[in-house]
């Protein structure tokens, strides 16, 4: 019988609040962050073809299981909490409408249009 790790209370807090919030399925926003990636000065001479930040490491946190996390995973996840929370909490006076604040939100893996 295979026991699974325990892990810390506040890594289990965080890993839901990030799933709540990182509402983007993995390959959407991979994609997602291909197409704002794209264009003449998006990409630089990276052969990885590199994804935008903070995108790039939410994508990797969302393609890794709660027993896998490292310290810098975990540190991710609260960032991307805490600015997809902030983001939302000055929703514009636009709303949905608003571009910007809309494509700032999907940047982080968070899509205003997905109901909760």
């Amino acid at each position: 019988m295979v026991r699974e790790a325990r892990l810390d209370p506040e890594v289990e807090v965080i890993w839901d609040d990030f799933h709540a919030e990182v509402n983007v399925p993995s390959e959407q926003l991979r994609r997602w962050l291909l197409t704002r990636g794209s264009g003449e000065e998006a990409f630089g001479p990276d052969p990885d073809l590199g994804l935008p930040e903070p995108g790039r490491r939410i994508l990797q946190v969302l393609t890794k299981r709660k027993v896998d996390l490292t310290p810098d995973d975990i540190e991710v996840m609260r960032n991307a909490i805490e600015q997809i929370r902030a983001l939302t909490a000055a929703k514009p006076s636009r709303g949905n409408a608003d571009d910007e604040w809309r494509h700032s939100l999907l940047d982080l893996g968070h899509d205003v249009l997905i109901e909760r």
